[in-house]
């Protein structure tokens, strides 16, 4: 039975750690990596799977450590230095377990009574816990083959109790699931947010109230620069004197949920091409938020080219509202929550 959920556990955990580098990677992309806008719903569906896949593991961790706890409180707790040796391993990853799981639901709850900055251990535990499971499947792949390959004889038992823990998983995943996949909103009762419910009808993150920033007056301006043949600096009413697009994309977080909506502005590669911005530029767009390691963003070519990345002005027939960026927002195709930068005036091409 512990091998059959130890199997289950090397699944979930490895899909956590691939999609949680997906995640990573497009928020804090290296030089050579460049990821691309299509398909639109990408980063919706790996990072829901993430969120939503750890959430359903707690029960399989839960009843992993219930199966196997008798062998951790074993006495004497060391025969030799190959067991003191796999016996700190064995700690190191079921330490490394419990702390991403329980650290993965405060930051989906938005809760963080520790000191640390969770992404970055998040993102440095993950490699701890896969190095770690990954010996540990090497040292007990005999075990995990036999059982795999052997028809167990108590087959009843074994089978109710695995089924139990997969009810429990699946039942976290049904109501969790609904704030990725709209038609099972109504059953997101775990769910930090749910689609549809906010502004506008949609979800927000943080307000402009958080943000400090308070509903831009007449003297706002759009201004771009930086290596462009002219600068600009347009007005909202220049705005929306140029040609208008609405096209249909999502906001999906970092925590998991996510909503589609329908969005109308300028395609930024409009008003890049008016200031004369070279066609392989990097471009950085900036919030009015005074401060936050999200206040900016950068937009890379694939990018800034697709023609559904707009600088938004209005959301589902009307004005963007403030908590929605108001007045001006960047919205592109493929890209986390953190990085569809709101309160938009300075964008600078590099």
């Amino acid at each position: 039975m512990a091998a059959w959920l130890g199997i289950g556990l090397g699944v979930s955990f490895g899909t956590a750690f691939v999609t949680g580098l997906i995640s990573h990677f497009m928020q804090h992309p290296p030089s050579w990596m460049v990821w691309p806008s299509r398909p639109v719903n990408l980063y919706r569906f790996t990072q829901g799977l993430h969120v939503i896949g750890g959430l359903a593991t707690i029960p399989l961790l839960l009843a992993k450590l219930w199966t196997v706890y008798p062998k951790l409180l074993q006495w004497p707790p060391v025969r030799s230095v190959g067991h003191a040796v796999e016996r700190v391993l064995l700690f190191v990853l079921v330490g490394a377990s419990l702390f991403q799981l329980v650290t993965g639901l405060f930051n989906i709850a938005y809760y963080y009574p520790f000191p640390f900055f969770f992404p970055t251990a998040h993102y440095w535990t993950s490699y701890i816990l896969i190095g770690a499971l990954v010996i540990h499947v090497a040292n007990e792949w005999a075990k995990v083959r036999r059982t795999v390959m052997t028809r167990p004889e108590d087959g009843i038992g074994r089978r109710g109790f695995l089924l139990t823990v997969a009810a429990a998983g699946g039942a976290v995943a049904l109501t969790t699931v609904g704030e990725a996949f709209s038609p099972l909103a109504k059953l997101a009762v775990l769910a930090p947010r749910r689609p549809g419910v906010g502004p506008q009808g949609l979800p927000v993150n943080k307000s402009a109230y958080a943000a400090g920033v308070t509903r831009a007056d007449s003297s706002w301006r759009l201004h771009v620069l930086g290596r462009v043949d002219r600068e600009l600096s347009l007005s909202l009413a220049d705005l929306h004197a140029l040609s208008s697009h609405a096209v249909r994309l999502p906001i999906a977080c970092v925590e998991g949920w996510s909503a589609s909506a329908t969005w109308e502005g300028v395609r930024l590669r409009d008003v890049l091409r008016m200031a004369g911005a070279a066609e392989d530029s990097r471009v950085r767009v900036e919030s009015m938020e005074a401060g936050g390691l999200y206040r900016t963003s950068w937009v890379v070519p694939p990018h800034w080219h697709d023609p559904l990345t707009l600088l938004a002005l209005g959301l589902n027939g009307s004005p963007l509202d403030i908590d929605h960026g108001y007045p001006c927002r960047l919205i592109a195709p493929n890209r986390p929550g953190v990085d569809q930068t709101k309160w938009v005036h300075r964008v600078v091409v590099a």
